[in-house]
């Protein structure tokens, strides 16, 4: 059955990162104050008395934290996400020649002055699943680059 509007929503549908994308060929700057938000982290980190000021340090304190988030298999994911988007802002925001891209999947990445990406959600998941590894330490490779 041919039914023109259903397939052009299929087609929106198949390429949710191709908005992603866009959004940030659109407004990088608006893209990457979205990306700085972090709430969930941020939450969770105030409520144990970190403070997230974007700063390499706040990444130290970060991997500091009982992973309480552990219990939560709702939260988890998420928090993984905030933490890979806090991650790329602090190495955005400090490290010379860094700065967001998107794929055109929608997959944010942090792109080295040297041209090396750097996937920080998945570093952000692998840190809120297992601790490893560490943020302070793909901030430092980063920063050596």
């Amino acid at each position: 059955m041919n039914i023109p509007f259903l397939d052009k929503w299929r087609r929106r549908q198949a390429e949710p990162g191709a908005v992603m994308a866009a959004a940030f060929a659109d407004d990088p700057e608006g893209v990457a104050e979205l990306f700085a938000e972090c709430d969930l982290l941020r939450s969770q980190a105030s409520a144990s008395g970190v403070v997230l000021d974007d700063s390499a340090a706040s990444l130290t304190a970060l991997d500091q934290l009982l992973p309480r988030w552990r219990d939560d298999p709702e939260t988890l994911p998420w928090l993984g996400n905030d933490a890979g988007l806090y991650l790329g802002t602090v190495i955005v925001r400090t490290v010379p020649g860094a700065g967001w891209h998107v794929w055109p999947a929608g997959q944010p990445v942090v792109r080295l002055a040297s041209g090396r990406e750097i996937q920080v959600v998945e570093a952000g998941l692998d840190w809120a699943v297992g601790g490893s590894p560490e943020l302070s330490r793909v901030y430092a490779e980063a920063a050596e680059a």
